[in-house]
């Protein structure tokens, strides 16, 4: 029997050119594509400031933009680490899970009103090391199970919030160690030492994913993991790395947000899911993996904090605040979305 192909191959033109009629496709294709695409959260940045400026003179204000800057520095942390995972086309939950448990551990070891402990700037690094631990525990699992790593993340997340309700009794502990809280009271050039922490983990995450080969593999793990297996990269072993890096950067978000709150709770990290998911997409790294990286999150980032600084000055309600950040992911990912490549959509 013989298979006429060359039919299918018409269908298919069809439907690409199809979607390619459909807005913000088409938008997409006159702006010119995928460049189109790549410059649109700047410019989405840049009008959002200027608009709220005209709305508010207040946004401009050195003492405004310096509180706004504070407000970016733990979500940039985070979302970086979430970046790497994302690129690769997966996904990491226990953002909030992982940042509990670094908030927990450096509390309870530093100088705190509940214990008699203070090992000082040790507290710090075994917070680290606890984010780091459970993100290579996730890609351990992700990996060697075989498990989706929604659901393998998912399961990390409520391990962490679990071991932090067990261990902080369900009760805030307050930070006694005045070095560790001065990373957000103390000020350098006029600005927190947390916002110089969040920009050396910008910078440390942008070395890593346009400098290093780990950042390479990355990247071609999420364009396209069977070719990447072909060119000889060790798919197994740059997931787990890559889920202890998204780890390492979830334990410096842990203190920077022990630092900032002078406490920790078990439910320290809720919201931080959202908030970073957001930043990253929003910034136009695509969840299909591939495509995107760190610079777009950063924009992302500040996308997000500039917006939600400027409906508190706008006045809006909390609800319609909710609302807007959900509009913004759709739309943000419809912009984001190649959709000459992406056939099926499920």
């Amino acid at each position: 029997m013989t298979i006429h192909t060359e039919p299918l191959k018409s269908v298919s033109d069809i439907e690409r050119t199809t979607l390619m009629t459909f807005l913000p496709g088409r938008i997409a294709a006159v702006f010119g594509g995928r460049r189109w695409r790549s410059l649109a959260p700047l410019a989405v940045l840049i009008v959002l400031c200027l608009l709220i400026a005209i709305a508010n003179p207040n946004f401009i204000e050195l003492r405004n933009l310096v509180r706004l800057a504070n407000s970016a520095a733990v979500p940039l942390t985070l979302a970086m680490g979430l970046t790497f995972i994302i690129l690769m086309g997966s996904i990491d939950l226990s953002v909030e899970g992982t940042l509990s448990v670094s908030a927990m551990v450096v509390v309870l070891l530093a100088a705190n009103d509940a214990n008699g402990n203070d090992y000082g700037w040790w507290a710090v690094l075994a917070a680290v090391i606890a984010g780091t631990a459970m993100g290579l525990l996730s890609g351990l699992v992700q990996t060697m199970l075989r498990i989706p790593s929604f659901m393998a993340t998912l399961g990390m997340w409520f391990i962490g919030l679990g071991l932090s309700v067990y261990m902080l009794g369900g009760s805030a502990i307050r930070l006694n160690d005045a070095s560790i809280r001065d990373l957000a009271l103390h000020r350098f050039l006029g600005l927190p030492v947390a916002v110089w922490v969040a920009f050396a983990a910008f910078l440390l995450a942008a070395i890593i994913q346009y400098h290093t080969k780990l950042g390479r593999h990355i990247l071609a793990i999420g364009g396209d993991e069977d070719v990447a297996k072909l060119s000889g990269v060790n798919v197994t072993r740059v997931r787990i790395t890559a889920f202890a890096l998204a780890g390492f950067f979830f334990g410096i978000s842990g203190v920077l947000a022990a630092a900032q709150l002078g406490q920790s709770h078990a439910v320290i990290g809720d919201g931080r899911l959202f908030a970073a998911v957001t930043a990253v997409v929003v910034g136009g790294t695509a969840l299909t993996g591939g495509e995107g990286g760190v610079v777009n999150t950063a924009v992302g980032v500040l996308i997000v904090t500039v917006l939600a600084n400027g409906m508190i000055l706008l006045g809006i309600s909390p609800y319609i605040q909710q609302t807007v950040q959900g509009l913004m992911i759709i739309a943000a990912v419809a912009l984001s979305l190649d959709r000459v490549r992406l056939r099926i959509v499920k």
